[in-house]
């Protein structure tokens, strides 16, 4: 069976829509026979489960965040969307037409689509100065005619970013520049070729946090302003609340749980996005947190059937092991893939736990309430939590908001 397809309806233009995306890598290798050397096992390869049947829709002048811990699929999805890996099956809508899966007319998708990396540093070349990386997308697309018109170009797209003035970073190499300055060149970089989509993987887990802010501000402006599409990769469900307008929560490679933030944050109604809840910090909370989920996560090479999360609920019955749960509506707009939802669910035998919980206890929103109430769109100006040349310092944030 498959797993359930969770979309939050919106009546904005939709620009990026995955279609039962699905990626499987296959493990290529052998095994040591007695005399130490590898052979080949004669068996069929094993295939990691990546991305399972994932749907979701980019949205004109929105930000969807992906959540959930390492090795959710996060990253994969991210990936897929970018054309950066072929799926093994499922589609991509761009405009409302289906992409075809070969690597033609990749540069016209590249335009449209562009995506920020997790590390800055890694993702600049550091024998390159600022000048040469933001010039190649504008090199690379034909669109500029002249070294002055590319200059300028260049200036814009740093002031774009924060990054001011142009000229006292556009000589400088990525090791001259901070974390946060970095990201912005990279984010600068992406701007160029003024796409409408924007995918960012992670991209505030590698700077400190007192410049998080002013990226997550950058992000919100770029939505605002520039009505662009974004994908916001974390494992930050709190700051996935700060930014986004729509959460989808990703677990063993499937989505379990999608819908408005507020909504998704405050009264969450699948256990796992509950358990990424009370693991969120709090400063004000005085009391250790009891997680009630045990175990780790399974492998990707041999997912449990059913609901891949069962084996670490603590709500589990036994058609948790026998049937997929389907996507099931929480609330307007916000579903899980839960069976606790289900209003047959008397039917369906507890397991040997436990009785059965009453749903109802379960999305009372207890898990979110220490969670900031969502913020007002906010503007990432000149200046706004940017980092200083000289002390690679910038704006504050207060953890008591994010």
């Amino acid at each position: 069976m498959t797993a359930p397809t969770l979309s939050a309806p919106d009546t904005t233009t939709v620009v990026l829509e995955a279609r039962g995306l699905t990626k499987h890598f296959t493990v290529h290798g052998g095994v040591p026979d007695a005399g130490r050397r590898l052979v080949r096992a004669r068996r069929a390869p094993a295939v990691v489960h990546a991305v399972d049947d994932v749907s979701l829709a980019l949205r004109t002048g929105a930000v969807t965040a992906v959540v959930g811990e390492s090795g959710s699929g996060k990253s994969t999805l991210a990936r897929l969307l970018a054309r950066l890996i072929a799926p093994t099956s499922g589609e991509l809508l761009l405009n409302g037409r289906a992409m075809p899966r070969t690597q033609r007319r990749r540069l016209a998708y590249a335009k449209t689509v562009q995506m920020v990396l997790q590390d800055p540093f890694a993702s600049l070349n550091p024998i390159h100065d600022v000048r040469y990386h933001l010039s190649r997308p504008f090199k690379v697309h034909g669109l500029s005619r002249s070294d002055a018109e590319l200059d300028g170009k260049i200036a814009a797209v740093l002031e774009r970013v924060a990054l001011t003035p142009a000229d006292a970073f556009v000589r400088k190499y990525p090791h001259e520049l901070s974390g946060g300055q970095r990201q912005r060149v990279a984010i600068a970089r992406a701007l160029a070729v003024q796409p409408r989509v924007l995918v960012a993987d992670e991209p505030v887990s590698m700077l400190d946090v007192s410049i998080r802010l002013g990226v997550l501000n950058l992000l919100a402006d770029l939505r605002d302003h520039e009505q662009l599409a974004i994908l916001y990769i974390t494992h930050d469900i709190a700051s996935a609340r700060y930014l986004a307008d729509t959460v989808v929560v990703m677990y063993a490679g499937q989505v379990v749980e999608s819908g408005p933030a507020v909504e998704v944050t405050d009264s969450p109604a699948h256990p796992y996005t509950q358990l990424l809840l009370s693991a969120a910090p709090d400063p004000e909370r005085v009391t250790p947190v009891t997680l009630r989920g045990a175990g780790a996560p399974p492998s990707a090479l041999a997912p449990p059937s059913g609901c891949r999360f069962r084996l670490r609920c603590p709500y589990a019955m036994a058609i948790c092991a026998e049937q997929t749960p389907p996507a099931f509506a929480a609330a307007d707009g916000h579903l899980s893939a839960c069976w606790l939802l289900d209003e047959r669910r008397d039917s369906a035998a507890p397991s040997a736990g436990g009785a059965k919980p009453d749903p109802a206890s379960i999305a009372t929103g207890e898990a979110a309430s220490h969670l900031p109430a969502m913020p007002g769109r906010r503007s990432a100006g000149p200046g706004a939590g940017q980092d200083t040349p000289d002390t690679g310092q910038g704006e504050v944030m207060n953890t008591d908001e994010i």
